[in-house]
């Protein structure tokens, strides 16, 4: 789904199965691809590369917005280098010291998907593709939030939703801190909230309503 000519988006649309939603940046012969899902899922997103004439060794940098399975499994079907895999290192450590659980519990081995490098809070260049970096805890508690000016567009992970926000059940999940990150980037002036899951929201009052929408009804059950 093309959202801009150098911006797509893979929606996951089946109800079967959990998996993400992975976007991909394009600019310059450089190619940026946020949360490239399950493993198992993958080549649903690389039949879609290829109808851009792209593979996935043209795919110079994966930045996963958090570190759970269905965000950053794919990471193994890649060729590391040339594609580079960068995360949070709050995240890192949290698979880490959950290796052992999410081996025998979700057959996930976390062995492969040692990132390249670690994000921080600031600016990221990847050629002339220029990120803006926010690391927004809660729903995981290295979870970050992208924002790629060219396009308006906030890459939001599992932070909020169409309608909705992310779940603070999960190890390292903390209510207040997301709340607080919400808020945050309530804050940025987008024309496009692309979330981990569910629709894209086209429109800067599109994206602006949602956001008060989802702090209006949720923020008082978390």
């Amino acid at each position: 789904m093309e959202l801009t000519p150098n911006l797509h988006a893979f929606l996951w649309t089946s109800t079967g199965a959990n998996n993400c939603n992975t976007y991909l940046i394009r600019s310059a012969g450089k190619n940026i691809l946020v949360d490239p899902g399950h493993a198992a899922f993958f080549d649903r997103t690389l039949q879609q590369m290829q109808t851009l004439e792209l593979a996935a060794e043209d795919i110079d940098l994966i930045i996963g917005t958090h570190a759970h399975p269905d965000h950053i499994e794919a990471v193994r079907r890649f060729v590391r280098p040339p594609t580079l895999f960068a995360l949070h290192a709050a995240d890192w450590r949290l698979v880490e010291a959950a290796a052992p659980h999410l081996k025998a519990a979700l057959d996930f081995d976390p062995e492969g998907l040692v990132p390249d490098f670690f994000l921080s809070e600031g600016d990221l260049k990847v050629g002339d593709i220029e990120l803006q970096v926010f690391h927004t805890p809660g729903h995981a508690p290295g979870a970050v939030t992208l924002f790629w000016p060219q396009a308006r567009a906030l890459f939001t992970g599992d932070l909020i939703f169409n309608g909705g926000l992310g779940r603070t059940d999960l190890p390292g999940g903390d209510g207040k801190k997301l709340k607080s990150s919400i808020r945050q980037m309530a804050a940025i002036e987008a024309d496009w909230l692309l979330s981990g899951h569910g629709d894209v929201i086209q429109g800067r009052e599109a994206v602006r309503l949602n956001f008060e929408s989802v702090e209006r009804t949720w923020f008082n059950y978390i």
